[in-house]
């Protein structure tokens, strides 16, 4: 099975917020999710206001694929976190280049979507826009390591200017 190939097209592309990918500050980022895909109209649209967040699947086109780890390495290349292996991580190091977000929905005008911290730059294709659902959220108790919390301190934090 591993011979299969799948072929996906973009229908939509990030319009502003940021222009480069980093690692922390993106609370607060603004931007519109584009549909511009052809086959779609506004009535692609219609209902998504009634909800609060989104999830998308974009292609992290800007990664420099030639920068791919498949075994284990430590997150942010920090000595004091723990070695883990490709499928440890959430980096843009992914073996089909695909990120997921789930972003705050501000405003859908027609097929502009306005968003609010969504971890995509200025230009991302993105591939699929789903409504978040709390019913599709984590069931059961969660646990993870202490590394996340420590790395992803800032992630969401609101962005700033040197």
């Amino acid at each position: 099975m591993t011979d299969q190939s799948i072929t996906v097209h973009p229908i939509a592309h990030v319009v502003g917020g940021r222009v480069e990918p980093t690692d922390d500050y993106w609370g607060g980022t603004r931007a519109i999710i584009r549909i511009d895909d052809p086959r779609f109209d506004a009535d692609s649209t219609k209902g998504l206001e009634e909800f609060s967040h989104l999830e998308v699947v974009f292609h992290f086109h800007l990664t420099d694929q030639s920068d791919l780890h498949l075994g284990a390495r430590r997150p942010r290349d920090n000595p004091a976190w723990p070695e883990v292996g490709i499928f440890g991580h959430r980096n843009m190091r992914r073996v089909n280049w695909l990120g997921v977000s789930r972003c705050r929905l501000l405003k859908v005008d027609g097929l502009d979507l306005r968003v609010e911290d969504l971890d995509a730059v200025d230009g991302t294709p993105i591939l699929d826009i789903k409504p978040w659902f709390a019913e599709f959220g984590p069931r059961g108790p969660l646990h993870q390591p202490s590394w996340p919390t420590e790395m992803l301190g800032d992630y969401f934090a609101p962005g700033h200017t040197d």
